[in-house]
């Protein structure tokens, strides 16, 4: 058996690193994988050649390198454990952005306001996330690569119906409440650092733990922006903040779509070549 650790320059957000494991679980040949998600590396423990491991990561078209290939002999730790704990956990997280899309998208709906209708469909392409992470756990490959990919056409429709709110709104008009903006994404931003908190006990574990890291705390971001945006209608009487920030955020969940959609079409590539 070999290590080999690669470099995945774009992998970036929860969803990569959801395909990339879709990708590799498959493969019997591989009998472990590590995510260092901060120096945005993965250590691959496999037979065969590094080579034929790279060939199925270079379809998904992430910037993927090989850094460094030697024999292994150490002792597995397997690719599967015990995470009973960290589902737990994603349980609630899916729980929370589900409870808070519902929130936010009412309130936005009746504030006028595109950027916490944007802010829901956030939350709720974060739910899918965490629940595509829950459901295809010893699914087979066909259906993790389905499910996937119908979560990232969902997205899509959920921007561009965003996108579609910021521009009927721009057109017609729009008087969004900047108390409601400011309040309800506050309650957002308590979620989120909530979210923050509980994956801050498996931070150091799965690598699934630490992409929800991730996730939650650009989220954090996003619900200042809205926050800001929302002081900035007050101040100035303008809706423009309103709608450049729901603007941003459709995009966001757009783009996010076009990644998994990518991965995840690269994800049902012939895996036989290990």
């Amino acid at each position: 058996m070999n290590k080999s650790v690669f470099d995945i320059k774009k992998m970036d957000c929860p969803s990569e690193e959801s395909m990339i494991r879709m990708v590799l679980e498959r493969v019997p040949s591989i009998h472990e994988i590590k995510f260092d998600l901060s120096q945005r590396q993965i250590s691959v423990i496999h037979e065969d050649t590094s080579e034929a491991v790279l060939n199925l990561l270079s379809p998904l078209k992430l910037g993927t390198t090989l850094r460094s290939s030697a024999p292994f002999q150490g002792q597995l730790s397997g690719k599967h454990g015990d995470h009973s704990a960290e589902s737990a956990t994603l349980k609630v997280l899916l729980l929370i952005n589900f409870g808070m899309f519902v929130l936010e998208f009412t309130f936005g709906w009746l504030a006028e306001s595109t950027g916490l209708i944007a802010d829901s469909f956030d939350m709720m392409a974060d739910a899918l996330v965490y629940g595509i992470s829950l459901y295809v756990v010893g699914k087979s490959a066909r259906l993790q690569s389905l499910s996937a990919g119908l979560s990232g056409v969902f997205q899509i429709l959920l921007a561009l119906f965003a996108l579609s709110e910021v521009i009927r709104r721009y057109i017609f008009g729009s008087s969004p409440d900047p108390l409601s903006m400011i309040g309800i994404s506050t309650l957002a931003l308590t979620a989120n650092v909530l979210c923050l908190y509980l994956i801050s006990k498996h931070r150091s574990g799965g690598a699934h733990m630490k992409a929800s890291w991730i996730f939650s705390a650009n989220d954090v971001i996003v619900n200042i922006g809205v926050i800001i945006s929302g002081i900035l209608v007050a101040t100035t009487s303008s809706r423009l903040p309103d709608l450049i920030i729901g603007s941003v955020i459709a995009v966001v969940v757009f783009v996010g779509a076009i990644k998994i959609l990518r991965v995840a079409n690269a994800s049902v590539a012939d895996t036989k070549q290990l």
